[in-house]
């Protein structure tokens, strides 16, 4: 048979003959492919592309016809002859040197005349230090003129609640915000900001260490029920539990309460930046790292990627809410969480509860990831109550954390942990974006620059699928007639990665026009700001805005 070498890779677009082909790579061994058998290479959503050596011509080109859908592809030409392999070979024996260079496609999508869709970069988590001040305010300013240049639309920061109300409830203390807020605006730059109801540290990206205010940890000592439990009794200061939402547990308060009131008293100190329309958008925390889910895989725990995560309902206030809801369907024995659905890194077939077949789907479970999802959409509703009050006129969002780990499996349990109930014959996003449409609020999404065949290849055993669950994400929020925006959930620097994100800004073709209303970048650093960063970032900045 004849040696084949790799000489480029690339993709397939759906439903087209042309190529898109790769320059930059590094150094590739000698491919063997026998002649007998196909080869598996490429992943798209959740089938795979199939290619034999009788697709490839001598010239490395793919066949007509012999491409379905979209998948990686291999070019390859005759070099030698090698000597014959055996018919029971087997892709174990086709050893390919990794491609350790960026991937830059010689033929792009041209975005000229597209919709143009702001982008914001995300502020460090650490902008506003412990003693209320902005952090180094002179390199802070040359970045925001480097972004300016660049012509990016604003910045997003946290407003920490455990810095402004830190010591006392109801005093608060705006002025390390209002600096940077004057910033920001002296150097033409927007703002998104977000309410950050939840503590910093402990999570994936998190590199400062900000907790709840001191005040409410206090109350928590003597009452750890205001914070979410696991089933073995630790709590988790993160945030405050939706069972103490509207309960008096914070010094004559309730939860939802504070939040109003932080959000009032921002309102009106920062009225100056809302008339002359410096703060764009307010994005609302619900929840841990301030997106709208349950704490259930926080690495304080000891959690580990591609980890299911566990339940966060054992507090005694969600206990007593679950109670009520059992008895009031007539089944006094389904007061209790499930007690099968493993450890924090469990996999879901080592358990009897998300397993294939598993009692994730059995009435009582049924019952019960409905409750818990339940929870977390009220939560919603109720925050996004106070906040459309506190706000009146002000656009307002939510965010969503694009949990895409086993996402390929039935049950999908990473995410019904967090409270999504989402398994495969089931759409756990409709409810949620329903529930967002009845307050105007944007649904803002994670994960868009997450390639799945890159997934694929770094966490086989994830069964991960981020390309398939940011697809039903966006449409379930489109159907629900609301804007979507978007965030890269890791740091991206490459085209690959910018490639994906404008795929799914500007969804090529959609016969309604759709598309993403803004988009935030994860997040201004110094590495951005490296000179090759920092080109292909503007380049792409210059693309989203078409």
């Amino acid at each position: 048979m004849s040696g084949l070498q790799l000489l480029t890779v690339g993709l397939v677009p759906a439903k087209s003959s042309e190529f898109v082909g790769c320059t930059k790579f590094s150094q590739c061994s000698n491919l063997r492919l026998p002649e007998s058998r196909s080869v598996q290479w490429g992943v798209f959503s959740h089938s795979w592309t199939h290619f034999s050596p009788a697709a490839i011509s001598t010239s490395g080109q793919l066949r007509e016809g012999s491409k379905r859908g979209r998948g990686v592809w291999c070019r390859a030409v005759e070099v030698e002859k090698l000597p014959e392999v055996d018919g029971t070979s087997t892709l174990k024996d086709l050893e390919i040197e990794e491609v350790t260079e960026d991937l830059q496609p010689t033929v792009e999508r041209d975005f000229t005349g597209t919709p143009n869709i702001p982008i914001y970069v995300m502020l460090p988590l650490g902008t506003i230090g412990h003693d209320n001040k902005v952090t180094n305010p002179d390199d802070l300013r040359q970045k925001f003129n480097a972004l300016k240049t660049a012509e990016v639309d604003g910045v997003m920061v946290d407003c920490w609640w455990g810095l402004v109300e830190g010591k006392e409830p109801q005093h608060y203390d705006w002025s390390g915000y209002r600096q940077l807020f004057t910033m920001v605006r002296d150097c033409g730059l927007k703002l998104q900001v977000v309410m950050s109801f939840h503590q910093c540290g402990g999570n994936v990206g998190d590199d400062v260490y900000i907790p709840i205010p001191q005040w409410v940890l206090d109350i928590g000592k003597d009452n750890p029920d205001i914070f979410f439990t696991d089933k073995s009794g630790v709590v988790n200061p993160e945030c405050l539990t939706w069972g103490v939402d509207k309960v008096r547990v914070l010094r004559g308060r309730t939860a939802l309460e504070v939040y109003y009131d932080y959000m009032r008293s921002f309102r009106q100190e920062m009225d100056e930046f809302f008339m002359d329309k410096t703060i764009t958008e307010i994005e609302i925390g619900l929840g841990a790292c301030g997106e709208l889910r349950y704490p259930s895989y926080p690495e304080t725990r000891g959690w580990k990627y591609p980890g299911i995560g566990e339940f966060q309902c054992y507090d005694k206030y969600l206990l007593e809410d679950l109670r009520k809801a059992a008895e009031a369907r007539g089944h006094s024995h389904w007061t209790k969480p499930p007690s099968n659905a493993g450890e924090y890194n469990s996999r879901p077939q080592d358990t009897e509860f998300f397993r294939d077949g598993g009692d994730y789907d059995s009435y009582y479970g049924r019952f019960f990831l409905k409750w818990y999802s339940d929870v977390l959409i009220q939560h919603g509703d109720r925050v996004l109550t106070f906040a459309n009050i506190a706000f009146e006129g002000v656009k307002i969002a939510a965010k969503v954390s694009g949990i895409h780990w086993w996402y390929k499996t039935a049950s999908h349990a990473a995410e019904l942990a967090a409270g999504f109930y989402n398994p495969a014959n089931r759409d756990g996003y409709a409810a949620i974006a329903q529930m967002l449409a009845k307050h105007g609020a944007s649904f803002n999404f994670t994960c868009v620059e997450l390639r799945t065949l890159a997934q694929a290849k770094g966490y086989p055993e994830a069964l991960a699928d981020p390309e398939g669950l940011v697809w039903q994400v966006l449409n379930a929020a489109w159907d629900a007639g609301i804007s979507v925006a978007s965030e890269n959930a890791l740091g991206c620097f490459d085209r690959q990665g910018y490639n994906k994100i404008l795929e799914n800004a500007k969804p090529e073709k959609d016969p309604d026009g759709r598309h993403l209303v803004a988009f935030t970048y994860l997040r201004l650093s110094d590495e951005l700001m490296k000179e090759h960063n920092f080109k292909e970032f503007s380049r792409f900045v210059k693309r989203l805005h078409g």
